[in-house]
């Protein structure tokens, strides 16, 4: 439980990220429900779309399901998770020298 998290009834809608779980065996699940019980975060709408979940990744899914709502509040198409490595490839720290253009 490591990468999105929540708590007062949250909606979560996660399109086309990745997920790398470490090694550790307890610290596979994508979503957290901060000291909620399921009887109570069961209900939360969490979605999963085209997210790719590597290392035994998983990401719980609660609710409903989707709403007409987000759909119309979306500006962007999610693009596919098997691009994150290809999106990210120059991400980092700049590297910047005093007195020059960064």
């Amino acid at each position: 439980m490591y990468a999105i998290g929540g708590s007062a009834s949250p909606t979560i809608y996660s399109q086309g990220n990745r997920f790398l779980a470490p090694n550790t065996r307890f610290d596979k699940e994508v979503t957290k429900h901060e000291y909620a019980p399921e009887s109570e975060w069961k209900n939360w709408n969490w979605r999963s779309e085209g997210d790719l979940t590597l290392n035994g990744a998983y990401f719980r899914e609660s609710g409903r399901g989707s709403t007409s709502s987000f759909a119309k509040a979306s500006s962007l198409s999610a693009r596919p998770s098997t691009l994150v490595a290809t999106m990210t490839q120059s991400a980092g720290a700049l590297v910047c020298r005093k007195g020059s253009h960064c």
